[in-house]
């Protein structure tokens, strides 16, 4: 009784000297310039909003602020009821022929418990990752499969989606998320890659993932349900997904949404964030950065090169959703701009990487490729960036 006496005495002290910390520190070391720029009179009485906006470093100019708007595509990539096509790659440009990867499965989607384990339970259940070309990324020819599910008992075998395409000295490398059969509330998905001389294919798969789950947490009961849990453990100790790799600093990082057993809705949503792991090898292995989380929101993988760091666009979910963000060691992110209002980010951003350059760090965002819903069912678009006003 008195070690918990003596324990809480400490608890609160340390929490009356956080919060006098709080509430002594000196505004007064932020410029003049930082006060005007957010139009705070400095010396005055700080409101608890004037005080975040110091804090989180607010005063900063419109270098990564865009909105967005979506327009549909003409040829194979028009809107089709009964098919989903979603969660397209970055675009890549070879030899003067566009290029993109995505997601493609025919037929309704039943959800868990269906009664049956061989009907589809989501739109990119028994998927297959196809492609398709342009020549003014605007007119699409459907070409086909780049990646069919693995053979009956593999790592692969259900489903393979939402790829992700890296064009790297004369090779062509797509990651996907796999799920192996059968598809239930608790499956671990993995990251699986193939390997091509050609944008064309033939792609050959790697016949191990190169990216699983961090195996430590703990579930509650023999009940297929991912929601009970004796613990939660890492932020991706449930599924490792979208995918992205992107040669940098001499090595290889590949970036990652984790989703967490027993996932809790936070403050901003969804209990999502994202990880990065790194390799000497573009095949691997890959080892996790001690730094994950790297993110605290965000889905979809969309990262590109700037001026020695690397930029990202977080989408959906999370207390951080719907912000550009930069890191100059490609690990420690910070907020660079916060999209809002009526324009969101685009779903699965799929850059062109061939536009990317040091002189702005929103050429990613000159156009790409995304997906849409319509009447039930993902469709492929395009997505354009503007500045809403431009004094």
């Amino acid at each position: 009784m008195k070690r918990a006496s003596i324990l809480l005495t400490s608890l609160f002290l340390i929490g009356c000297s956080q919060k006098e910390e709080m509430t002594t520190k000196n505004y007064d070391e932020y410029p003049d310039s930082v006060y005007e720029y957010l139009a705070i009179p400095k010396g005055g009485t700080l409101s608890a909003a004037s005080k975040r906006a110091l804090d989180r470093n607010y005063a900063q100019d419109d270098s990564f602020f865009c909105e967005f708007k979506t327009h549909d595509l003409k040829g194979d990539l028009v809107f089709e009821e009964g098919v989903t096509r979603r969660d397209p790659s970055s675009v890549i440009l070879v030899d003067g022929v566009y290029y993109v990867y995505y997601t493609k499965s025919p037929g309704i989607s039943h959800g868990f418990g269906n009664g049956d384990p061989e009907k589809k339970v989501f739109p990119w259940d028994k998927s297959e990752v196809w492609y398709a070309t342009s020549t003014d990324g605007w007119t699409w020819k459907e070409e086909g499969v780049a990646v069919s599910r693995g053979a009956r008992g593999d790592y692969d075998d259900r489903s393979v989606f939402t790829p992700e395409v890296l064009a790297y000295e004369g090779k062509y490398y797509l990651v996907y998320q796999t799920v192996k059969a059968p598809y239930a509330n608790r499956v671990k998905n993995q990251v699986g890659m193939s390997i091509s001389d050609s944008p064309r294919g033939p792609f050959k798969r790697l016949p191990e993932p190169i990216l699983s789950p961090t195996d430590d947490g703990e579930w509650d009961t023999e009940e297929d349900n991912r929601f009970l849990v004796k613990s939660r453990g890492s932020f991706d100790s449930h599924k490792v997904h979208d995918p992205c790799i992107v040669p940098y600093n001499g090595k290889f990082y590949l970036y990652y949404k984790g989703e967490r057993m027993g996932e809790r809705l936070t403050m901003g949503g969804r209990e999502i964030k994202w990880g990065v792991a790194i390799s000497d090898n573009v095949e691997g292995p890959y080892v996790k950065s001690e730094y994950n989380p790297i993110t605290n929101s965000g889905h979809e993988i969309c990262v590109w090169k700037y001026k020695g760091g690397i930029v990202a666009m977080l989408n959906s979910d999370g207390p951080e959703k719907g912000t550009i963000q930069y890191a100059e060691d490609g690990v420690n992110f910070e907020i660079k701009a916060m999209i809002s209002g009526r324009s969101k980010p685009p779903h699965a951003g799929g850059i062109v990487r061939s536009i990317v350059n040091d002189d702005d760090p929103l050429s990613a965002m000159e156009w790409g490729i995304a997906f849409d819903r319509k009447d039930g069912w993902d469709y492929i678009v395009r997505f354009e960036s503007y500045k809403p006003f431009a004094p």
